[in-house]
């Protein structure tokens, strides 16, 4: 019997824009942003609660402090996300050392602005890629499309695709609506940053140095009825968030059975899981994981760190979670997670081979 090869990541160099911003300067732009919501009791608690010291945003924080519509946020999106990408893109290929032209599949998750052609036909132009590489654009799973993404690109290389790029690319502060003062679009401005992420995942014999990680599977579940707890609503000035604040309740009903589910589904179980690359959509969905999961103290401190230096950025979030974990040299089993709008679960199952 033949087995599919065991695909592997070769490299991952993640990046922001560069206007790091302190989570400080924005709870006192959001005085002048939502002054009514700012006048209600603790409401700019939020901020602090967030537990987010920095941000990269987009555009310096005064430039959000006008109205903006969606078509400039969109082009304004457009160039960014283009020089980010082909920025990682570059290093996470030459620290492969895959050459342009030998790639041949290109995976491009976002959710927070529009490209038609999409953004992967500028990479492939600007950064010499072969031109016949397959071409997989993913638009609209939000948080968890950077999990979505790394099991596709997983998924390419055992049907036969040797050299695959996958880049995630998130501008969430372009989404704010001024003058909306929903709650929900006043937390997501407590929360929400930008950034972008760039892997290169091939078969396990093509050259190249050792490898980051084993991709061993992946699960996905959407929950039925559930598109009212996140996504976005497409309004005249843009796209305007929509989240629940049952998403932690929903994490400690769902989350232990779904972990269990991805792991038997492949055979493994968790006592055997050593490390868990979790998206951190709020500290109080880290806190739901933990108690869902019954982990040990320290288990998501990965997350909760990325979560202080960067807030959430959508999709691209989780691989700046599993760059930040393989800086310990972790090893055996993992388990990479995100949730996202559907309501959805992504999972990928992992292995470290450690230092």
């Amino acid at each position: 019997m033949t087995f599919p090869p065991v695909p592997v990541v070769r490299a991952l160099v993640t990046g922001t824009p560069p206007h790091l911003t302190p989570q400080t300067e924005i709870r006192a732009a959001a005085s002048t942003l939502f002054p009514r919501m700012a006048a209600r009791p603790h409401m700019l608690d939020v901020f602090d609660n967030a537990q987010i010291d920095t941000r990269a945003l987009a555009r310096p924080l005064a430039w959000y402090l006008s109205p903006r519509g969606f078509g400039e946020k969109n082009d304004l999106f457009l160039e960014e996300a283009r020089t980010l990408l082909r920025r990682l893109a570059a290093e996470a290929l030459e620290r492969a050392q895959v050459a342009p032209a030998d790639v041949d599949a290109v995976i491009v998750v976002n959710t927070s602005g529009l490209s038609t052609p999409s953004l992967d036909a500028d990479l492939i132009g600007a950064l010499g890629l072969n031109r016949h590489a397959a071409r997989l654009p993913v638009w609209g799973l939000g948080c968890a499309g950077g999990a979505a993404g790394l099991a596709r690109a997983a998924d390419l290389v055992r049907a036969g695709f040797r050299r695959v790029l996958y880049v995630a690319v998130e501008l969430c502060s372009l989404t704010l609506v001024k003058g909306d003062e929903s709650k929900s679009n006043f937390v997501g401005t407590a929360l929400f940053s930008d950034g972008a992420a760039a892997l290169v995942v091939t078969a396990p014999d093509v050259p190249g140095p050792p490898p980051l990680a084993e991709l061993h599977g992946a699960y996905s579940t959407l929950i039925e009825h559930s598109e009212d707890i996140m996504g976005w609503d497409v309004v005249d000035d843009g796209l305007k968030v929509r989240f629940s604040r049952d998403i932690p309740t929903l994490v400690r009903s769902m989350m232990r059975d779904n972990v269990q589910g991805a792991l038997a589904g492949h055979g493994w179980c968790r006592e055997g899981v050593q490390t868990y690359v979790v998206h951190p959509g709020g500290v109080k969905v880290l806190a739901a994981y933990e108690e869902a999961l019954e982990l040990p103290p320290g288990a998501l401190d990965a997350s909760r760190r990325v979560l202080r230096d960067y807030g959430n950025m959508s999709s691209v979030t989780v691989l700046f979670v599993l760059e930040e974990t393989l800086k310990a040299a972790p090893t055996g089993r993992a388990v990479l997670s995100a949730m996202g709008p559907g309501f959805s679960a992504e999972h990928v199952l992992l292995t470290f081979p450690g230092a």
